[in-house]
Protein backbone atom coordinates (compact mmCIF):
# COMPACT_ATOMS: atom_id res chain seq x y z
CA UNK A 1 0.00 0.00 0.00
CA UNK A 2 3.37 2.20 0.29
CA UNK A 3 2.43 5.53 -1.33
CA UNK A 4 -1.02 5.68 -1.98
CA UNK A 5 -3.46 8.09 -1.83
CA UNK A 6 -6.28 8.24 0.69
CA UNK A 7 -9.76 10.33 -0.75
CA UNK A 8 -12.35 8.71 -0.13
CA UNK A 9 -12.87 5.86 2.28
CA UNK A 10 -13.98 3.43 -0.90
CA UNK A 11 -10.22 3.90 -1.81
CA UNK A 12 -9.76 1.19 1.36
CA UNK A 13 -10.97 -2.17 1.51
CA UNK A 14 -12.33 -3.76 4.19
CA UNK A 15 -9.44 -5.56 4.66
CA UNK A 16 -6.62 -2.72 4.54
CA UNK A 17 -9.52 -0.79 6.64
CA UNK A 18 -8.55 -3.43 9.39
CA UNK A 19 -5.10 -2.86 9.23
CA UNK A 20 -5.22 0.73 9.83
CA UNK A 21 -7.77 -0.11 13.24
CA UNK A 22 -5.03 -2.34 14.16
CA UNK A 23 -2.23 -0.38 13.96
CA UNK A 24 -3.60 2.44 15.99
CA UNK A 25 -4.41 0.34 18.81
CA UNK A 26 -0.68 -0.58 18.69
CA UNK A 27 0.05 3.10 18.15
CA UNK A 28 -2.54 3.83 21.57
CA UNK A 29 -0.44 1.38 23.34
CA UNK A 30 2.72 3.46 22.42
CA UNK A 31 1.98 6.95 20.62
CA UNK A 32 5.56 8.13 20.72
CA UNK A 33 7.42 6.39 17.98
CA UNK A 34 10.21 7.96 15.68
CA UNK A 35 9.13 6.25 12.37
CA UNK A 36 9.43 9.61 10.75
CA UNK A 37 12.95 10.79 11.12
CA UNK A 38 13.93 13.25 8.09
CA UNK A 39 10.25 13.07 6.90
CA UNK A 40 8.60 16.22 6.20
CA UNK A 41 4.65 16.29 5.83
CA UNK A 42 2.51 19.34 4.09
CA UNK A 43 -0.67 20.22 6.27
CA UNK A 44 -2.56 22.76 3.66
CA UNK A 45 -5.65 23.98 5.51
CA UNK A 46 -7.54 26.15 2.97
CA UNK A 47 -10.57 26.27 5.32
CA UNK A 48 -10.68 25.93 9.29
CA UNK A 49 -9.86 23.63 11.35
CA UNK A 50 -9.31 22.62 14.78
CA UNK A 51 -9.29 19.00 15.95
CA UNK A 52 -8.35 17.72 12.37
CA UNK A 53 -5.41 19.53 11.83
CA UNK A 54 -3.94 19.84 15.27
CA UNK A 55 -4.49 15.93 15.75
CA UNK A 56 -2.20 15.44 12.22
CA UNK A 57 0.02 17.78 13.98
CA UNK A 58 0.09 15.49 16.95
CA UNK A 59 0.73 12.41 15.06
CA UNK A 60 3.72 13.92 13.18
CA UNK A 61 5.31 15.21 16.55
CA UNK A 62 4.83 12.06 18.19
CA UNK A 63 6.07 9.62 15.20
CA UNK A 64 9.55 12.08 15.17
CA UNK A 65 8.46 13.93 11.66
CA UNK A 66 7.92 17.73 10.98
CA UNK A 67 5.06 19.55 9.28
CA UNK A 68 5.22 22.69 7.42
CA UNK A 69 2.08 24.13 5.69
CA UNK A 70 -0.51 27.00 6.44
CA UNK A 71 -3.91 27.26 8.28
CA UNK A 72 -5.86 29.37 6.16
CA UNK A 73 -5.56 30.09 2.21
CA UNK A 74 -5.53 33.21 3.04
CA UNK A 75 -2.18 32.90 4.15
CA UNK A 76 -0.53 31.25 1.16
CA UNK A 77 -0.27 32.47 -2.55
CA UNK A 78 -3.86 31.25 -3.16
CA UNK A 79 -4.76 34.83 -2.07
CA UNK A 80 -2.23 35.67 -5.12
CA UNK A 81 -4.70 33.72 -7.35
CA UNK A 82 -2.25 30.92 -7.82
CA UNK A 83 -4.03 27.58 -8.60
CA UNK A 84 -4.64 24.56 -6.82
CA UNK A 85 -2.05 22.72 -9.22
CA UNK A 86 0.40 24.82 -9.07
CA UNK A 87 -0.01 24.95 -5.11
CA UNK A 88 0.10 20.83 -4.74
CA UNK A 89 2.71 20.72 -7.20
CA UNK A 90 4.90 23.12 -5.46
CA UNK A 91 4.87 21.85 -2.15
CA UNK A 92 5.04 18.36 -3.54
CA UNK A 93 8.82 19.62 -3.62
CA UNK A 94 9.34 20.22 -0.42
CA UNK A 95 7.49 17.29 1.40
CA UNK A 96 7.36 13.30 1.95
CA UNK A 97 3.04 13.42 2.08
CA UNK A 98 0.63 16.21 1.29
CA UNK A 99 -2.31 16.10 3.87
CA UNK A 100 -4.92 18.92 2.46
CA UNK A 101 -8.57 20.39 3.86
CA UNK A 102 -10.44 22.30 0.78
CA UNK A 103 -14.01 23.97 1.01
CA UNK A 104 -14.67 22.19 -3.17
CA UNK A 105 -15.73 18.71 -3.71
CA UNK A 106 -13.47 16.57 -5.17
CA UNK A 107 -10.12 19.08 -4.95
CA UNK A 108 -8.43 16.02 -2.81
CA UNK A 109 -8.73 13.70 -6.06
CA UNK A 110 -7.67 16.29 -8.01
CA UNK A 111 -4.73 17.61 -6.35
CA UNK A 112 -3.63 13.48 -5.42
CA UNK A 113 -3.43 13.08 -9.67
CA UNK A 114 -1.32 16.22 -9.83
CA UNK A 115 0.96 15.21 -7.01
CA UNK A 116 3.52 13.44 -7.18
CA UNK A 117 3.69 12.42 -2.88
CA UNK A 118 1.05 10.87 -1.60
CA UNK A 119 -2.42 12.79 -0.70
CA UNK A 120 -4.41 12.74 2.23
CA UNK A 121 -7.73 13.94 2.43
CA UNK A 122 -8.27 15.85 5.52
CA UNK A 123 -12.36 16.70 4.33
CA UNK A 124 -13.23 18.19 0.76
CA UNK A 125 -16.52 20.24 1.09
CA UNK A 126 -19.76 18.21 1.67
CA UNK A 127 -18.21 15.28 0.01
CA UNK A 128 -15.93 13.00 1.80
CA UNK A 129 -13.84 13.36 5.58
CA UNK A 130 -12.11 9.57 5.47
CA UNK A 131 -9.80 9.88 7.95
CA UNK A 132 -12.43 11.39 10.40
CA UNK A 133 -14.20 7.89 9.03
CA UNK A 134 -11.48 5.27 10.25
CA UNK A 135 -11.18 7.63 13.70
CA UNK A 136 -14.83 6.87 14.16
CA UNK A 137 -14.34 3.22 12.93
CA UNK A 138 -11.73 2.71 15.10
CA UNK A 139 -14.03 4.21 18.15
CA UNK A 140 -17.14 2.06 16.90
CA UNK A 141 -14.77 -1.27 17.47
CA UNK A 142 -13.39 -0.16 20.54
CA UNK A 143 -16.66 0.64 21.84
CA UNK A 144 -18.38 -2.16 20.39
CA UNK A 145 -16.23 -4.71 19.89
CA UNK A 146 -17.37 -5.79 16.49
CA UNK A 147 -18.38 -3.48 13.31
CA UNK A 148 -20.70 -5.65 12.60
CA UNK A 149 -25.08 -5.94 13.42
CA UNK A 150 -24.82 -2.40 14.79
CA UNK A 151 -27.88 0.34 14.36
CA UNK A 152 -26.30 3.50 14.26
CA UNK A 153 -28.50 6.77 14.38
CA UNK A 154 -27.43 9.33 12.76
CA UNK A 155 -28.68 12.59 13.76
CA UNK A 156 -28.96 16.33 12.24
CA UNK A 157 -26.92 17.58 8.93
CA UNK A 158 -27.39 15.02 6.99
CA UNK A 159 -27.10 16.72 3.64
CA UNK A 160 -23.86 18.59 3.91
CA UNK A 161 -22.11 16.10 6.75
CA UNK A 162 -19.09 15.18 4.94
CA UNK A 163 -18.73 12.80 8.12
CA UNK A 164 -21.44 11.06 7.75
CA UNK A 165 -21.62 10.47 4.00
CA UNK A 166 -17.89 8.96 4.58
CA UNK A 167 -19.09 6.30 7.81
CA UNK A 168 -22.07 5.47 5.77
CA UNK A 169 -20.31 3.98 2.94
CA UNK A 170 -17.69 2.79 5.26
CA UNK A 171 -20.02 0.93 7.59
CA UNK A 172 -22.01 -0.52 4.13
CA UNK A 173 -19.00 -3.22 4.51
CA UNK A 174 -20.38 -4.26 7.37
CA UNK A 175 -24.20 -5.46 8.53
CA UNK A 176 -25.35 -2.14 9.37
CA UNK A 177 -28.99 -1.12 10.02
CA UNK A 178 -29.12 2.70 9.73
CA UNK A 179 -31.36 5.06 10.99
CA UNK A 180 -31.75 8.77 9.82
CA UNK A 181 -33.04 11.28 11.82
CA UNK A 182 -32.91 14.75 10.62
CA UNK A 183 -35.01 17.89 9.37
CA UNK A 184 -36.55 17.79 5.74
CA UNK A 185 -33.95 20.29 4.49
CA UNK A 186 -31.16 18.33 5.28
CA UNK A 187 -32.27 15.05 4.87
CA UNK A 188 -29.48 12.76 3.40
CA UNK A 189 -29.17 12.68 -0.38
CA UNK A 190 -31.03 10.23 -2.78
CA UNK A 191 -27.78 9.14 -3.97
CA UNK A 192 -26.76 7.32 -0.73
CA UNK A 193 -30.10 5.83 -0.07
CA UNK A 194 -29.84 4.34 -3.60
CA UNK A 195 -26.03 3.32 -2.39
CA UNK A 196 -27.75 1.58 0.30
CA UNK A 197 -30.84 -0.15 -1.60
CA UNK A 198 -27.95 -1.85 -3.91
CA UNK A 199 -26.03 -3.31 -1.00
CA UNK A 200 -29.25 -4.73 0.77
CA UNK A 201 -28.81 -2.85 3.72
CA UNK A 202 -31.99 -1.35 6.16
CA UNK A 203 -32.27 2.29 6.31
CA UNK A 204 -35.42 4.50 8.34
CA UNK A 205 -35.87 8.01 8.34
CA UNK A 206 -37.67 9.80 11.05
CA UNK A 207 -38.19 13.56 12.02
CA UNK A 208 -38.90 13.00 15.68
CA UNK A 209 -35.13 11.67 17.88
CA UNK A 210 -36.73 11.44 21.45
CA UNK A 211 -38.26 8.54 22.09
CA UNK A 212 -36.82 6.00 19.21
CA UNK A 213 -33.19 6.01 20.34
CA UNK A 214 -33.51 3.13 22.74
CA UNK A 215 -32.31 0.88 19.58
CA UNK A 216 -29.29 2.64 19.01
CA UNK A 217 -25.42 1.17 19.55
CA UNK A 218 -24.23 4.38 18.26
CA UNK A 219 -25.81 7.92 17.94
CA UNK A 220 -23.49 9.92 15.79
CA UNK A 221 -24.74 13.66 16.47
CA UNK A 222 -23.91 16.16 13.82
CA UNK A 223 -23.96 20.08 14.30
CA UNK A 224 -26.33 22.12 11.71
CA UNK A 225 -23.06 23.58 9.21
CA UNK A 226 -23.72 27.40 9.18
CA UNK A 227 -21.00 27.40 6.64
CA UNK A 228 -22.78 25.32 3.94
CA UNK A 229 -25.31 27.10 3.86
CA UNK A 230 -26.10 30.20 1.43
CA UNK A 231 -29.16 31.28 2.82
CA UNK A 232 -28.79 32.17 6.71
CA UNK A 233 -32.45 32.19 6.70
CA UNK A 234 -32.65 28.60 6.08
CA UNK A 235 -29.98 28.06 8.40
CA UNK A 236 -31.86 30.13 11.37
CA UNK A 237 -34.55 27.79 10.90
CA UNK A 238 -32.72 24.08 11.07
CA UNK A 239 -29.81 24.96 14.12
CA UNK A 240 -31.67 23.77 16.77
CA UNK A 241 -33.57 20.67 14.94
CA UNK A 242 -32.28 17.87 17.57
CA UNK A 243 -30.89 18.79 21.10
CA UNK A 244 -29.27 15.67 22.69
CA UNK A 245 -30.27 15.76 26.73
CA UNK A 246 -28.80 14.14 29.42
CA UNK A 247 -32.00 12.33 30.46
CA UNK A 248 -33.53 11.01 26.69
CA UNK A 249 -30.08 8.45 27.34
CA UNK A 250 -31.72 7.26 30.56
CA UNK A 251 -33.16 3.97 28.77
CA UNK A 252 -30.89 3.05 26.01
CA UNK A 253 -28.40 0.49 25.83
CA UNK A 254 -25.52 -0.35 28.25
CA UNK A 255 -23.59 -0.30 25.53
CA UNK A 256 -24.37 2.82 23.31
CA UNK A 257 -22.39 5.08 22.60
CA UNK A 258 -22.54 8.87 21.56
CA UNK A 259 -20.08 10.06 19.24
CA UNK A 260 -19.75 13.45 17.43
CA UNK A 261 -17.26 14.84 14.78
CA UNK A 262 -17.15 18.06 17.04
CA UNK A 263 -16.72 21.34 17.20
CA UNK A 264 -20.08 20.84 18.91
CA UNK A 265 -22.93 23.83 18.70
CA UNK A 266 -26.00 23.85 20.81
CA UNK A 267 -26.63 20.15 19.42
CA UNK A 268 -25.59 18.11 22.88
CA UNK A 269 -25.99 19.59 25.89
CA UNK A 270 -23.23 19.82 28.20
CA UNK A 271 -25.39 17.61 30.76
CA UNK A 272 -24.45 14.53 28.68
CA UNK A 273 -20.92 15.18 28.73
CA UNK A 274 -20.24 13.78 32.14
CA UNK A 275 -22.42 10.43 31.03
CA UNK A 276 -20.31 7.20 30.58
CA UNK A 277 -22.09 7.14 27.52
CA UNK A 278 -20.63 10.36 26.19
CA UNK A 279 -17.85 9.15 24.12
CA UNK A 280 -16.87 12.22 21.85
CA UNK A 281 -13.91 13.92 23.40
CA UNK A 282 -12.24 10.22 23.99
CA UNK A 283 -12.88 10.37 19.65
CA UNK A 284 -11.46 12.63 19.37
CA UNK A 285 -8.21 11.46 21.04
CA UNK A 286 -8.18 8.42 19.35
CA UNK A 287 -8.21 10.89 16.13
CA UNK A 288 -4.18 10.98 16.79
CA UNK A 289 -3.48 7.56 16.69
CA UNK A 290 -6.04 6.32 13.74
CA UNK A 291 -3.73 9.24 12.04
CA UNK A 292 -0.40 8.15 12.92
CA UNK A 293 -1.42 4.72 11.36
CA UNK A 294 -2.82 6.46 8.14
CA UNK A 295 0.58 8.27 7.75
CA UNK A 296 3.25 5.37 8.58
CA UNK A 297 0.98 3.06 6.37
CA UNK A 298 0.89 4.78 3.29
CA UNK A 299 4.72 5.85 3.54
CA UNK A 300 5.11 1.99 3.96
CA UNK A 301 7.09 2.33 7.51
CA UNK A 302 4.73 0.34 9.44
CA UNK A 303 2.76 -3.08 8.54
Amino acid sequence: MENKNLVSITDYSKEEIFEILDLAADFEKNPNQNLLDNKVIATLFFEPSTRTRLSFESAISRLGGKYIGFTDASSSSVSKGESLKDTIMTVANYSDMIIMRHPIEGSARWASEVSRVPVVNAGDGANQHPTQTLLDLYSIRKTQGTLDNLDIFFVGDLKYGRTVHSLLQAMAMFNTTYHFISPKELRIPDEYKLFLDRKGLKYHEHREFDGIISDADIIYMTRIQRERFSDPMEYEKTKNSYVLKNGMLDNTKSNMKVLHPLPRVNEIDTDVDENEKAYYFTQALNGVYTRQAIITHILGLKK
